[in-house]
């Protein structure tokens, strides 16, 4: 027997911001094909109808699976809570199970040539409308039980006597879920991320505070169904916005991560999802960025003793590799400036 998906999505609703295109496009399909009901949330409606399409063709149960399309700037805080009043709203009054933050962009260049302004906007892209729409669904969840939900609680409370006598020990609700979306560059940045790594790794800090805080919550109301926290490290991701960052990304940067293979949005989100299942916290998709965990992880989640020693062992060859890692970068830098000055760039070829 296949053990237990500690991610369970038939039936349930899933939010998902950025979804109209790459990461959350593909995630919202293959959610959609294990039945889940799916609402989109992005700021281009014409895309956000497209990708409720593609997803709708591709659910499990078509009858039965709900799809629906919110157009947002979640840049704002107001925009957040009206997108989860919304969506209780059109879920009959209950509130989303599972909420997956795609939403995000960056501005791969050099810091000094950077206008102040791509900072804050890279800031509230990729950190804030993670942040506003988790404050917005966390203060549903743990402060504002929904109508259906009061009323189930209501009628479980009046048949109490009747199932203790038939199990002693119910089986606990099926947890919910909010799911970051980081990078690679949020445990390892290097010239030509400045602008953008800091709101990645902004995402895994408040996964952390946040994981260890809803154990207040979990131990406190422990017939409510508890929140889980992750985070996804992906590398590169091909698409439109793959090519878009490629278009204005200094050549140094291009040189130093020469070699590396980014992966298609459908790869990431199958294999985030398959690791969801099975109950990671921190989360990557390929092995290059699973080592590179390992020598990052600090007081993060370890999933049991013997997976932190595990992480601790590769952590220790790590922290031997990446020594010469980034003198190796450190030592590429210096050669091109040195070859090409400081504009990191070549000199263009007539």
């Amino acid at each position: 027997m296949p053990p237990k998906t500690q991610f369970p999505v038939e039936g349930r609703t899933v939010v998902i911001t950025g979804g109209s295109r790459g990461m959350g496009l593909a995630v919202g399909r293959q959610l959609a094909e294990k039945g889940a009901n799916i609402v989109v949330i992005a700021r281009d409606y014409e895309r956000l109808l497209q990708a409720v399409e593609h997803m709708r063709q591709g659910a499990q149960n078509p009858q039965d699976q709900r799809f629906i399309a919110i157009r947002a700037d979640l840049t704002l805080p107001s925009e957040a809570t009206r997108v989860i009043d919304e969506v209780v709203s059109w879920n009959l009054g209950s509130s989303p199970d599972i909420v997956w933050c795609c939403a995000g962009s960056t501005h791969p260049t050099l810091f000094v040539d950077t206008p102040v302004s791509e900072f804050q906007n890279l800031m509230n892209s990729n950190y804030f409308t993670s942040l506003y729409i988790t404050h917005a669904v966390l203060t549903l969840w743990l402060k504002k039980p929904s109508r259906k939900e009061t009323a189930s609680i209501a009628a479980d409370a009046t048949t109490d006597s009747a199932t203790t006598a038939q199990s002693s020990t119910p089986s606990p609700p099926p947890a919910r879920h909010i799911i970051f979306t980081a990078s690679f560059l949020a445990l390892y940045s290097f010239t030509g991320y400045s602008p953008y790594s800091p709101s990645k790794a902004a995402l895994r800090s408040l996964c952390d505070s946040l994981s260890q805080e809803m154990n207040l919550y979990a131990a406190a109301h422990p017939q409510e169904p508890p929140v889980r926290l992750h985070t996804i490290f992906p590398a590169g991701i091909t698409g439109e916005s793959f090519d878009a960052e490629n278009r204005i990304k200094p050549d140094i940067t291009k040189m130093l991560e020469a070699g590396d293979k980014p992966q298609t949005p459908e790869v990431i989100a199958r294999k985030s999802i398959q690791a969801l299942e099975s109950g990671h916290e921190l989360i990557t998709t390929d092995f290059l960025t699973a080592l590179v965990k390992r020598s990052m992880l600090g007081g993060s989640t370890r999933g049991g003793f013997f997976k932190g020693l595990w992480d601790w062992l590769l952590a220790c060859l790590l922290a031997v590799v990446m020594v010469f890692v980034r003198g190796d970068m450190d030592k590429k830098v210096r050669d091109w400036g040195r070859k090409f000055g400081d504009s990191g760039n070549q000199p263009s070829r007539v």
